[in-house]
């Protein structure tokens, strides 16, 4: 197998060995242990909202089209969510991240796996959805958004991962994009309907020698002007940054 099948094999083998697992608190202050949720699925990538200190999310582990992956949870146990159904055979989603002001869950989605990409978001107040469209290329393993929420970013994937680009191993800036209603005519269920979008994309850094095994994972720095990330592009792992705004004359 390549790379990328054998890693979905190994999460399946995972998936299927149902091992008891836990979701559990420590108060720092008193050691006072609370169990969160307990079950057989495979949980993982637990992520507290970056505002409030009760709401954690977390994962189905597994392979994307077989488990109903992102969940929230409050600390106490209580108000159990799944943010996306799926609703077609085959649709993943996935990679999920907060938004820094802790409003919005921020996902990977494909309609379906492999054809069609998205980039989605879950607004955890008022479950509204908004999702921005991607091509091919565009597709990435990661994405980041930075802090005043202006602008994405994508690391870009090589042709054995699942959107197979035939140029996707690019650092990419994405700029947001609303879909407008045409000639201001708006459809009388609008506010109920997800949100649609794409991305006006600029490429910043050439990957291309980029070995994808090492995920790079980018970062925007607090102010924004930087994308931080991991790649061996010169031969071994190392940390890069590059400015997000375009160069002067």
């Amino acid at each position: 197998m390549v790379y990328a099948d054998a890693k979905e094999f190994r999460l399946n083998q995972r998936l299927d060995a149902e091992i008891p697992m836990e979701i559990f608190t420590v108060d720092v202050t008193t050691g006072q242990r609370r169990s969160v949720v307990k079950a057989t699925d495979w949980l993982n990538h637990l992520q507290f909202s970056p505002t409030d200190p009760t709401l954690l999310m977390y994962c189905h582990e597994g392979p994307w089209h077989r488990v109903d992956r992102i969940w929230t949870i409050r600390t106490d146990g209580s108000q159990m969510t799944k943010v996306h159904a799926r609703t077609m055979n085959m649709e993943i989603a996935g990679h999920e991240f907060w938004s820094p002001d802790g409003k919005t869950i921020w996902y990977d989605l494909q309609t379906p796996r492999g054809e069609d990409f998205w980039l989605a978001g879950y607004d955890v107040a008022t479950a509204k959805r908004r999702w921005y469209h991607l091509e091919r290329n565009e597709w990435s393993v990661h994405y980041n958004v930075s802090a005043d929420q202006k602008l994405f970013s994508g690391d870009g994937g090589d042709s054995e991962m699942v959107a197979h680009a035939p140029d996707g191993k690019w650092m990419y800036l994405f700029r947001p994009k609303p879909v407008p209603d045409v000639a201001g005519i708006r459809a009388d269920n609008a506010d109920s309907l997800i949100e649609a979008g794409t991305f006006a994309a600029e490429k910043l850094v050439d990957m291309g020698k980029q070995d994808y095994k090492l995920e790079p994972n980018a970062r925007f720095s607090p102010d924004g002007k930087w994308l931080i990330f991991r790649a061996n592009i010169e031969g071994k792992a190392a940390i890069y940054a590059v400015e997000t705004a375009k160069p002067g004359p």
